[in-house]
């Protein structure tokens, strides 16, 4: 049984003497493991990096083998990173959650496309929070595509549309700033730019409730029900970002 198809690599983990396990996120297969042989190799360490983007050729006698990986290297995006300690550091974060939340051998291609959106803005020269900003509205995209996606579109005790300011941290659904007075500090802060009605640069506090929001829900709703703890990669990326 084989495939061919084009990912990005979450992890490279050492087997043996010159060989790997290459975590994948595919883009029609899903987060896929596989043994590549020479993987350790100092002339193949590059090729497998953290983030690169690869066309990669999947070989096992039966589907639930782990299977061998035979790749070619796209788009070296942590060679593109590496002068850049906040881009480095939320490549490492992103691979981490998508291997900590995405069942293996699921197909998820909106999140692997927006894995790219993703690292093209991390690596494109923009400044931190441009990239920070990126990242979390791909964190809100993995939790609607696992089926947990925040409701935003309108006021969850009034009904409005208008004037949207927290979000609930038990339904994930948007209160408005009238419906949110009685609850006091119990409510998530949502901040604009996540609603799209902000078209500069947030500032550092938008950005520090950006991701206690949407930590909040990947811990509640999807690693927590597995005792998985948010990675600790995604938090040293917050904290880089928010100094």
């Amino acid at each position: 049984m084989d495939w061919q198809d084009q990912g990005f690599i979450l992890s490279a983990a050492r087997f043996g003497e010159a060989d790997a396990i290459l975590d994948i996120l595919t883009e029609n297969h899903g987060r896929h493991l596989g043994l590549m042989k020479g993987g350790s190799a100092r002339t193949r360490r590059a090729d497998i990096q953290t983030g690169n983007l690869v066309s990669v050729a999947w070989r096992a006698r039966v589907s639930e083998q782990l299977g061998t990986y035979t790749l070619e290297i796209v788009r070296p995006h942590a060679a593109l990173a590496l002068d850049s300690p906040a881009a480095l550091a939320g490549l490492s974060a992103a691979a981490a959650v998508a291997a900590a939340s995405l069942p293996e051998r699921e197909p998820h291609p909106n999140v692997f496309a927006a894995f790219g959106v993703l690292l093209d803005a991390l690596t494109g020269g923009r400044d931190a929070a441009f990239g920070a900003a990126v990242y979390v509205k791909w964190e809100a995209g993995l939790l609607q595509d696992l089926g947990f996606g925040l409701d935003l579109a309108r006021c969850a005790v009034t009904g409005t549309v208008d004037d949207l300011t927290h979000v609930s941290p038990r339904t994930g659904r948007a209160v408005s700033r009238e419906a949110a007075l009685p609850y006091g500090d119990r409510l998530l802060r949502l901040p604009p730019f996540l609603l799209g009605h902000q078209t500069g640069a947030p500032s550092a506090a938008e950005l520090a409730d950006a991701f206690r929001l949407t930590g909040h829900f990947l811990a509640q709703s999807v690693l927590e029900p597995h005792r998985r703890p948010v990675p600790p990669a995604r938090n040293h990326y917050a904290d880089l970002v928010l100094r």
